[in-house]
């Protein structure tokens, strides 16, 4: 168990499976529910007691800039990438600023309900810094509409994961949500470069765990997916799962 101080949400991407809704601003200024994707997972950072968060910044930059100048917690830090980093280069950049116990990452266009207990409430109950380099919140492939292709990991029943084998289908989804441990960078590429080259190392360590989520979780892609999440909120139909 961790308590959760600093954090980071992706928010330099492309958006380019968003388009033409990206044409003009970043996918996490998109709004949903009445309020923009990046600010849907800065509350849920500050309801868990996020004191600070690194956002990072490349695609229309100054529109996040100054949408988080609007914001009072928790306490934002801008990170502007004058080039892509990627998920991996993005967060390796932002380390000095997240401090050195375990922290929690966020992909700006994540949009989640929680169920019983906050997802990321559950996730630092679970994480345990001793078997753990990342814990990463995991949606079951049922419960997503649409093409989810073979999936990305299978859970053991302690939560360690690995990924699919030829002609094997994965049961879960990455939700981007996550708890990463410092050390998981140790040694890491310099410049741009994927999480998930660090997840698989993990992995063959056996320090790569899932938490599957007990709420609802949006897929958000595409404009088609936005306007589904949009009418599913509306309507009340999510909600009243709990």
């Amino acid at each position: 168990m961790i308590t959760l101080t600093h954090a980071m949400v992706l928010a330099a991407g492309l958006g380019t499976r968003m388009r033409p809704l990206t044409d003009d601003r970043p996918k996490p200024l998109l709004e949903l529910d009445g309020r923009s994707l990046l600010d849907h997972a800065l509350d849920r950072l500050e309801a868990a007691g996020v004191a600070r968060a690194v956002v990072n910044a490349h695609w229309y930059a100054e529109s996040i800039v100054a949408a988080m100048a609007r914001r009072t917690r928790p306490e934002i830090v801008i990170q502007r990438e004058e080039a892509l980093l990627e998920t991996g280069g993005g967060v390796a950049m932002a380390l000095p600023r997240l401090g050195d116990a375990p922290f929690a990452v966020v992909n700006g266009d994540a949009f989640w309900l929680d169920g019983p207990t906050p997802a990321l409430t559950r996730l630092s109950a679970a994480f345990d810094p001793d078997a753990m380099d990342a814990l990463l919140l995991m949606v079951r492939t049922t419960q997503v509409e649409g093409a989810v292709g073979s999936g990305d990991f299978l859970l053991d029943p302690v939560g360690r994961m690995r990924r699919p084998k030829e002609r094997e289908i994965a049961p879960y989804l990455f939700a981007g949500v996550q708890i990463l441990a410092p050390g998981l960078f140790a040694d890491a590429p310099g410049g741009a470069f994927s999480l998930n080259r660090l997840y698989d190392r993990a992995a063959a360590q056996g320090r790569l765990f899932g938490l599957v989520h007990d709420g609802v979780w949006f897929h958000l892609s595409t404009p088609e997916d936005l306007r589904h999440a949009e009418e599913t909120l509306r309507a009340g139909l999510a909600r009243a799962l709990f």
